[in-house]
């Protein structure tokens, strides 16, 4: 192939065209079950708000204004950047052939890259903190009582297993929150006979990057457990993610629907979610409680 303007605009549309073609391949990503996008505008975005869920109150007298919480919360972004060369002497010999496969796969990559944040998180909850101070999965989350004393409130009953995850993804805030600034967009290049890459190493250069990231949400909406995943585990995660009230002892409703496991726990999931007879020969009572999600990522 000749290198020219016209055979380098070609190449340039062919690549991004491939790499359109691998984020379309991937299938919805599961983490849009768990985690709730929020565009941001910042290098590092604050989120007091998660420190109070606000709740609807008969008008008498004046209104009341709920006030966010005093947390210092937030989601720093971080950069993200993938870059693909393709060899000047490729391109004269049309040697091009496994390039629109590498490109296919800069697309896939870029979607599962979000994708592979959330679980990682998700999956570090039992040791990373949330907004509260506390870890994500914590046995000592501060709630005020009736009487506006604070008390230490569960969403983790511990264990040294794997762990399995029981959440409620029916609220407009999901337990896992994925912040964008921007996201993978557009395929620039640098294929100018001027530019460094070509002049020095005689490289065309090809490449994407996307500023977002990941922080958690409310802790109240997530159970995390490393205990073994049988009914009377989940039994009790179930009752009390149910059970959890806000503070001054107003119930959440919180309704959890999403059973989160690694491969390994599939198994032991379908029987709890799906069967219709529990081991001892019992009607299994699970059943269809909540929807099982196996999640790769989580291996």
């Amino acid at each position: 192939m000749i290198i020219n303007n016209a055979n380098l605009a070609s190449l340039r549309t062919g690549y991004s065209a491939a790499m359109q073609r691998g984020q379309q391949s991937v299938a919805k990503p599961q983490s849009a079950r768990v985690a709730t996008r929020v565009p941001s505008s910042q290098k590092e975005q604050k989120y007091g708000w998660l420190g109070k869920m606000p709740d609807v109150r008969e008008w008498v007298g004046e209104r009341v204004v709920q006030n966010i919480s005093e947390s210092d919360y937030a989601i720093k972004e971080k950069k993200w950047e993938l870059t693909l060369g393709v060899d000047r002497d490729d391109i004269e010999t049309d040697n091009l052939g496994h390039y629109s496969l590498l490109f296919e796969q800069m697309g896939e990559s870029t979607i599962s890259k979000p994708e592979r944040l959330i679980w990682d998180l998700l999956k570090a909850g039992f040791s990373t903190t949330c907004y509260d101070g506390q870890n994500f999965f914590d046995t000592d989350h501060p709630v005020l009582d009736e009487d506006g004393e604070a008390q230490s409130v569960a969403n983790t009953d511990g264990g040294s297993g794997t762990p399995w995850f029981l959440l409620d993804v029916s609220r407009v805030i999901k337990p896992i929150m994925l912040q964008v600034r921007r996201d993978f967009g557009q395929l620039v290049s640098k294929d100018k006979p001027t530019d460094d890459n070509v002049f020095d190493r005689n490289e065309y250069v090809y490449g994407v990057d996307a500023r977002l990231n990941v922080g958690y949400g409310f802790w109240q909406q997530a159970w995390g457990s490393k205990q073994t995943l049988n009914a009377a585990n989940y039994a009790a995660a179930r009752a009390a993610l149910m059970s959890m009230k806000g503070d001054y002892g107003r119930p959440l409703g919180i309704m959890p629907n999403l059973l989160v496991v690694p491969p390994s726990l599939e198994s032991a999931g379908l029987k709890l979610l799906n069967s219709e007879l529990a081991s001892g020969g019992e009607t299994n009572e699970w059943k269809g409680t909540a929807e099982l999600l196996a999640v790769p990522w989580l291996a």
